[in-house]
């Protein structure tokens, strides 16, 4: 029996939704850390970080729906339809938020 390479899986933000759009994402295959913060991270390290994940979303075929699971499931954590949580938090406290579906 041949040994099997250990060959890394496409990973997408966690957690995974269920969402179909979910697999058409431009994050599918971008390490998860890039969309989610690591403890005490601040400042400038951080500032890349978001960018580079704001980057990924600008391309991405399925920002809108990801962008309204995260609005719609208020989201606590990471960059989800190019917004970051600061940006989520705003938009639902003046009720930018999509309608249930």
């Amino acid at each position: 029996m041949r040994a099997t390479a250990n060959i890394p899986q496409p990973r997408t933000p966690a957690p995974r939704t269920g969402e179909p759009w979910q697999d058409h994402g431009a994050c599918r295959g971008v390490p998860s850390e890039k969309f989610f913060s690591p403890d005490n991270e601040r400042g400038r390290a951080r500032d890349r970080r978001v960018l580079a994940a704001k980057l990924v979303c600008a391309r991405c075929p399925v920002l809108r729906p990801c962008r309204d699971h995260a609005l719609r499931t208020a989201e606590p954590h990471g960059i989800w339809g190019g917004l970051d949580e600061r940006e989520r938090a705003e938009l639902r406290a003046r009720g930018t938020t999509p309608a249930a579906h």
